[in-house]
């Protein structure tokens, strides 16, 4: 007896038959007493219980803990019917579904409440009027074609849904009566055996017996099986050309024979429908791909519209949420973050992202019976990390916002569910939710708390998908890079023989064996196929090879293992090479006992300039340059300074030096990426990558050496001599003789946000006059005056900026005329050294909710700068109505520019902190609490909840303008 006929048994004779309505007063069995009573592992039962409960031969009694009865069902009993002929409301949930069928409240559709009937099931497809439009219309004529329909070759990139289309294009046919309903579609993976040819072949046509070692008796094969149907080969690019032959004299003859045998005596009715990743005209025979007529090309998921991508998503969200049966919301910047997340995988990656986002979310909200809300909170971060990609593009970021609402509600048994084929890759063999909740039952049996639960089940739910999702990332792209290359026959070859070698050596290769010997193989056999010379063997290479003997008999090996694969004659001279390859793929590296230098900078040519100045000067020629233009997406900048690093690297680590903003952030994720140790110092300048380069050109130089001196070094022109010939190297001794340095003022009301952007804008400026004397410093408006004591006492002010004057007798630039491009001017007048008194017209352009809207597109990355800006227009404007008062355009973008980087400050969890004293004296203020009726009012509405600390800095923004204005207003009134 199977294990779930003797728990069914057990059931039987242990409760007694109940209806629907007697059910919820049985005692009924719990999992754990079945189990204890079956000697059957726990998660078994709970398992075969929920199984048999779906076939509905047992009922489930809610509670702690759940039990189990047998159940009476008759024709009347709610319980009786199929599911999938009730109506599912649109407003019900899944929860609500349930107590409805329980009370038989459920009442079975009329003609009319039925959900809409497709002809077929194209009509259903996501972009069937779109980009799957001409896919469709050559599937369906495939299938028509009399008599026995056209073979078809299906091409798409990973994930794009070969398999689904087959299957669509099957049950098309079967829909149409083209095939009997009885039939089944017949799969086969031919990368399953393709380092098997002859098992291959017999699973796909047969054998006799005596065909081979362990055939003891004839066998049909898959053709066989489909006969009358349809066989769908995917991935026929592995197929072996014998292999495509034998297809193509089918294809042509509608015969064929078993391995074994040499007449080809059966006879079969197939429709072929094939798939491939590959180009046919590179990895196909032409002789098998001409006799294919129907070429069907899948878009890859990021090519479909922004409504194509969505839907699909919404689709993929509704098979979870039928899976759970529970209502699920995904908040807009999860769909966002999904949307992006999709970087090598196309579909099948988005759908295994969803059920991974969807199993956390079904774990933290498995105490709410109807409903899974995920927000961003709930993402890992490979997936959070989607936003970055998706905010990359800004047209395509706009064009997906503007179809999304702040939350995604997806009902379960909505029409809009995608089926699932039946042999889809990348669909789980079981139910991933049964899981999250028997285990986390039987935790909370044992006494867990819910966070505990989670952590232990977090884990499970990880090492569930990626056992199943075997692909790793890296490695994707890492051999797709390759392949573009190197010809994936080589890389094939290669990879064969790496186990052989390894053996031999008894040494565990990295993966770097793979792309040096495919790249090195490649290289030699295009030079022997042109027919160029080979290269000689000197008499040093030969010298050192005979130091390594075993290494030198491998690479014979490989050399005769070439020639026969390939055909060629290879000459003697490339066995040292070889043998020289694999030496240096065993040696580790020893250091070289340089540092590495890296420039890194905003501008087109900052970063360059300041490397090339440096390599005349010092004769040196390795520090590495990266510029990055200030639209540049910060993960392009993020590689290219990976790779920078990487070329940089002499064995004692690399020295980052960046001018500002989030290149100083990059320095532990590298480490962490290439274990190469990276010191990051900003604020770079001319002189600074001038002193780090002299002191990594000592042979024993130390990264951490270097980078604590440098970060005392503020120049070579900060030391003057005196006339008794000693060095004065305090501020103080400074200022006498050449002055003190210049300093200009940022303004803003934390002096983190507004004022951080200000200080890149003006430091990248300054960079790119050459202007290395002048400082700026962003402070904030509290302690304003206090601060600029303190900056004063070691600085010349020589100008300020920002959200407000600070009036301490310098020219000011507004924010707005700075982000309208005045920066230049600015910047340009210090570097004059004018003396003219600087006027700037507040309102050099009107200020309109398009101005507004660029202003948050060019200086924010996280914020959607279409949705925002109304919002934050419609926050300033219920300010100034709440407080009767009227905010000139400068201060109105002041304001604007500083609540979106308070709401970006939220996004990324690093909002500003308060004094707990200062904020209780403010939060009776009129303004604090305008502050706070506006951010419930325009805010919490899109889901961001500003903290304390973020709401009195919007106040003391609007507090310092309040005073200001009430003294221009008293002045205005004393002169009249």
């Amino acid at each position: 007896m199977k294990r779930q006929e003797r728990i069914y048994q057990y059931v039987l004779e242990h409760t007694e038959p109940a209806s629907a309505d007697e059910a919820n007063r049985q005692n009924g069995l719990t999992t754990s007493t079945i189990a204890d009573a079956l000697k059957i592992a726990r998660s078994n039962v709970s398992k075969e219980l929920n199984d048999l409960v779906r076939q509905r031969k047992l009922f489930k009694i809610s509670g702690r803990p759940v039990r189990y009865c047998q159940l009476a069902l008759n024709e009347d009993d709610p319980l009786a019917q199929d599911p999938s002929e009730y109506h599912i409301e649109d407003g019900i949930s899944g929860m609500e579904l349930g107590k409805k069928k329980l009370a038989g409240k459920l009442d079975k559709p009329t003609a009319a409440k039925q959900l809409s009937v497709h002809k077929d099931i194209f009509d259903r497809m996501i972009g069937k009027d779109q980009s799957m439009k001409n896919q469709i219309e050559q599937a369906k004529a495939a299938m028509l074609y009399p008599p026995r329909g056209l073979n078809t070759l299906i091409i798409g990139p990973t994930g794009s849904g070969k398999t689904y289309f087959a299957n669509a294009m099957f049950d098309f046919a079967q829909a149409r009566n083209i095939l009997n309903k009885d039939q089944q579609l017949v799969t086969f993976n031919c990368a399953d055996y393709a380092h098997n040819p002859e098992l291959l072949m017999s699973h796909l046509f047969g054998y006799v017996k005596g065909a081979f070692t362990g055939a003891d008796d004839e066998q049909d094969g898959l053709i066989q099986e489909a006969d009358g149907g349809m066989l769908f080969l995917d991935e026929v690019h592995r197929l072996p050309p014998e292999g495509q032959e034998m297809i193509f004299y089918f294809m042509d003859h509608g015969t064929y024979s078993r391995l074994g045998e040499t007449a080809k005596t059966h006879h079969a009715n197939v429709r072929l429908v094939c798939a491939t990743t590959e180009d046919p005209e590179s990895t196909l025979l032409q002789t098998f791909v001409r006799r294919i007529p129907i070429t069907i090309q899948l878009p890859p998921f990021n090519k479909r519209s922004p409504e194509e991508r969505i839907e699909l998503l919404r689709s993929l969200v509704t098979i979870e949420a039928n899976r759970t049966n529970k209502e699920i919301t995904l908040t807009e910047d999860v769909v966002q973050a999904l949307l992006g997340s999709v970087t090598y995988g196309n579909v099948g990656q988005l759908k295994s992202n969803i059920q991974l986002v969807c199993a956390k979310g079904f774990l933290n909200n498995i105490g709410n019976e109807g409903k899974i809300m995920i927000t961003s909170d709930d993402l890992p971060s490979n997936i959070k990390d989607g936003l970055l990609n998706l905010a990359s593009n800004r047209q395509e970021l706009g064009a997906i916002s503007k179809l999304l609402e702040p939350y995604m509600v997806v009902k379960p048994g909505a029409s809009y569910a995608t089926p699932v084929t039946r042999k889809d890759s990348y669909e789980l063999p079981y139910n991933l939710y049964e899981i999250i909740g028997d285990k986390a039952m039987m935790l909370r049996e044992e006494g867990l708390d819910q966070e505990n639960i989670n952590n232990f089940i977090t884990t499970d739910i990880n090492l569930h998908l990626k056992s199943f999702y075997k692909n790793d990332l890296d490695t994707v792209n890492a051999e797709s890079k390759l392949a573009e290359i190197v010809d994936k026959g080589i890389i094939n070859f290669t990879k064969q023989i790496q186990p052989k070698v390894e053996n031999r050596l008894n040494y565990r290769f990295k993966d770097n064996f793979i792309y040096a010997m495919s790249l090195h193989i490649s290289s030699f056999i295009k030079r022997i196929q042109s027919g160029k010379p080979m290269r000689l063997m000197g008499n040093d290479l030969v010298a050192m090879v005979k130091d390594y003997p075993e290494e030198l008999e491998v690479a014979k090996s490989i050399k005769e293992s070439l020639e026969q694969h390939y055909g060629l004659p290879i000459p003697e001279s490339e066995s040292y090479y070889l043998a020289v390859l694999l030496i240096s793929l065993k040696t580790v590296p020893t250091s070289t006992g340089k540092v590495g230098i890296v420039v890194a900078a905003h501008g087109s040519n900052t970063a360059s300039s300041m490397a090339q100045v440096v390599s005349q000067l010092l004769s040196d020629n390795s520090i590495q340059a990266f510029d990055m233009p200030l639209d540049m997406n910060p993960q392009v900048a993020y590689k290219g300074i990976v790779d920078r690093v990487r070329a940089a690297d002499q064995g004692e680590g690399v020295l980052l030096l960046v001018d500002m903003g989030s290149l100083s952030t990059f320095g532990p994720k590298i480490t962490e990426e290439t274990q190469i140790p990276v010191k990051v110092i900003d604020m770079v300048t001319t002189a600074m990558v001038l002193e780090a380069t002299r002191k990594a050109s000592f042979i024993d130089s130390n990264l951490d050496e270097i980078y604590a001196e440098l970060r005392e070094f503020h120049g070579y022109s900060r030391v003057a001599i005196t006339d008794e010939g000693q060095s004065m190297e305090d501020d103080q001794a400074v200022a006498m003789l050449s002055g003190k340095p210049k300093a200009v003022i940022a303004v803003c009301s934390t002096g983190e946000g507004t004022a951080q952007k200000i200080k890149g804008i003006l430091d990248q400026l300054l960079l790119q006059n050459l202007i290395e004397d002048i400082k700026v410093f962003p402070i904030s408006i509290v302690n304003m005056h206090q601060a600029i004591e303190e900056i004063n006492q070691k600085y010349t002010i020589v100008a300020t900026t920002g959200v407000m004057d600070p009036e301490v007798g310098v020219p000011f630039m507004p924010l707005q005329s700075l982000l309208q491009g005045g920066g230049e001017k600015f910047v340009r007048q210090l570097a004059e050294r004018s003396e003219l008194s600087w006027v700037f017209d507040e309102k050099d352009a009107k200020l309109t909710r398009s101005v507004c809207r660029q202003y948050l597109s060019k200086y924010f990355v996280f914020l959607n700068a279409d949705k925002f800006a109304d919002i934050l227009w419609n926050y300033v404007d219920y300010l100034a109505q709440s407080r009767q008062v009227e905010f000139s355009e400068s201060f109105r973008i002041n304001l604007i520019m500083h609540v979106a980087g308070a709401v970006e400050r939220q996004l990324t969890n690093n909002p500003m902190q308060v004094n707990a004293a200062e904020l209780a004296e403010v939060q009776e203020q009129p303004w604090f609490k305008a502050v706070q009726e506006a951010d419930d009012q325009f805010l919490q509405r899109i889901q961001i909840k500003m903290t304390l600390g973020e709401e009195f800095y919007i106040y003391k923004l609007l507090e310092t303008w309040q005073e200001k204005n009430d003294t221009i207003l008293n002045e205005m009134e004393k002169n009249q």
